[in-house]
Order: structure tokens, then sequence, then C-alpha cells
């Protein structure tokens, strides 16, 4: 059995890993941390999780949990992770990091964003994007992944083959989203409470979203060059899931039939990527609690516009399951482990 160590497991990624992982057949949870939580049983904040009963949160003493697994989850805070990461990589365990730390693969472009030092970048040129439909060769090879981001995910997944293809003018690439609000934590935020939240629409993190650099990252690599985006992130009154919609004016003559048919050759071996009908387009709840990515679009012939949509849910696809994906694509298992099941609906 390959022992996992959850760090920050009293989170919504957290729980949801120990939710995942609870039906995967060659695992065993050996520790879970949370520095709030220390003391507590998995079961006293997650009763849904009963299976875990047994299992009780302790602090974060790398050297105290270094045995106890093999793989290490790190569902920490962005710049809480840094240092972790860095002693669990270099004592030989695989880690894969759920924060940003380690995503970017440029320490000035994160030193930006995130306005934090970046003070591993040694450790930084050894992690893999973990985007599995991109880099799954990579990830095999690889010990250290940085698990993406809700946001990128479903956007760079819309827009892969258009730009791998050249279908699209690259600099007119516009990305509109809507999340749940469990993307944002688990946490007390006056902002995020149910008055708040319920009934509301809004933008947010307009022209600043830190997930703005890291999609930018991922399209640049596919597309060749510098491609720079326009990402507006919206807040919905859903608990889980996010639609993207991504626009981009047309450079070659061809149809939506004809794009759907790319699509689907590109994504036809992917387990987790449904591309679908014309005419058919994604809906959030169709993704509900599960690991995969539905993807619709058309060409707006008025505008010589292509319209791509995606939905996943930002605590699987989105986290957790991308993450028990790039565990299983790194330590051999069947990618598709502890992670077929469909959505819950409705």
């Amino acid at each position: 059995m390959i022992k996992i160590a959850i760090c920050g497991g009293s989170g919504y990624t957290g729980a949801e890993l120990l939710r995942i992982l609870s039906g995967h057949s060659e695992v065993e949870i050996t520790a879970v941390t949370s520095e709030k939580s220390a003391g507590k049983r998995v079961t006293d904040l997650f009763p849904h999780l009963h299976k875990y009963s047994y299992l009780i949160y302790e602090p974060l003493d790398k050297e105290k949990i270094l045995n106890k697994a093999d793989v290490f989850f790190m569902a920490l805070p962005h710049a809480a992770s840094q240092e972790a990461v860095d002693y669990f990589f270099k004592n030989g365990k695989k880690v894969i990091d759920l924060s940003a730390d380690y995503r970017l693969s440029d320490v000035a472009v994160y030193e930006e964003w995130y306005k934090t030092p970046h003070n591993y970048a040694d450790t930084l040129k050894n992690a893999v994007y973990g985007l599995p439909e991109l880099h799954r060769e990579k990830i095999k090879k690889s010990s250290l992944i940085a698990n993406p981001g809700c946001y990128p995910t479903s956007a760079i997944l819309g827009l892969y083959p258009a730009i791998k293809e050249g279908i699209i003018d690259i600099e007119t690439i516009v990305v509109d989203s809507k999340s749940g609000t469990s993307g944002a934590g688990r946490k007390a935020d006056v902002g995020f409470s149910y008055c708040e939240v319920n009934e509301g629409f809004k933008a947010y993190g307009i022209a600043v979203h830190r997930h703005t650099p890291e999609i930018e990252q991922e399209l640049s690599g596919i597309a060749g060059k510098k491609i720079t985006i326009n990402f507006t992130p919206h807040l919905v009154p859903m608990d889980r899931g996010i639609i993207s919609t991504m626009y981009g004016k047309m450079v070659k003559k061809i149809d939506t039939t004809a794009i759907l048919d790319i699509y689907k050759k590109y994504y036809d071996t992917e387990p987790f990527v449904n591309v679908l009908d014309e005419g058919v387009y994604p809906n959030a709840k169709n993704v509900r609690g599960s690991n995969f990515v539905e993807i619709g679009l058309k060409v707006n012939k008025r505008t010589n516009t292509l319209i791509i949509v995606s939905a996943i849910d930002n605590l699987v696809k989105g986290a957790s399951g991308q993450a028990v994906q790039n565990m299983n694509i790194i330590m051999g298992i069947k990618e598709t482990t502890s992670l077929e099941s469909l959505a819950v609906f409705p």
C-alpha cells in the first residue's frame, strides 16, 4: 500500500482528497495535518468522512511525519507550502502541491503576482505543471507536481486545441469565468457568508487575479510565443463548479463541425475530457462531484469569433481530483483509479 499524508487537511481540498482516496484500493492515509484543528478527529470537522473516524489531525511537524508517508499532498495556503514542499522533496518524497507556490516557473512572476518572496528557486526548477492532458509524460518522471489552479484548468483545456491548431488569433483571447463559493476556501469571511452571496452575482479580481499568469504561462507554451489575455472571474451563488467561456477571433475559415472534430481528436483518448456534440453546451451541474471536464463550442459567423465553453468541478478536476490523477500517474497506477465516479445529479 502507498502511504499518504495530507498536509492542510481541514479545508475543502483536504476533505475532497480524503473523500476521493476513500475508494482508492492502493493507498492508506497515514497522516493528516492541521494547525487549528490539531487533536481533533477528521469526523469532528467532516462527519460525512466516517471512514476516517480513527484519523486525528496533528500539527505539521515535518521531521515527525517525514517517514509516515510515501506521497505528500500539500493543501496549504499560498506561500505556506514553499518550505514544506522543499523539505519533503529534498528528502526523497513524492510531493503534489495544491497551492500556487510551484506553478509559475519564473520566480519574478510569482513574486509580482503573489507579493511574497519565493525562497526555493532551486526546487522550483524541478516542479512539473500537473495538467495531465498537456504534460503526462513529464509528470510520469517527476517527484514534484504543481497541481494546477481551478480557473486555469478550465481555461487551458478549453483553449488548447484552438491555439495548437492556429484556429484563433492569440492576441484576442478573452476568458470569462464563473465559480462557486467553495473556490475561496473554508474560512470565515463576511464576503462569503450566505447573506452576502445568496441572490448575488459579481465580478472580482478584474485584471489582477492571480490565476492570470498561470493561464498565460501554459497558453504561451502551447503557442510557442508570449500570450497575454483578458481574464475576469465571477462569483456565483452555488457551492461548487466553474463555467469558463473563452473568446478568440478566427484566423482560419472553418466551421463549428470541423472544429469539434479537431477537439474530439485531441481529447479522444483523455479519460476525463468530454467534448460535447454540436449545439450542446456544458453545465456545471453535469460535472458536480466528478473529475470530468465538459467542453462545447460554437463559431459566431457574424463576428468571426470562436466561443468555447468548459465546465469543471473546482474542487475535483480543479483541485483534489486532479491531484489524485497526478498521484496515480507518478506512482504508476491506472490513471483513473478512484476517479471514475460520475457527477452527482441533481
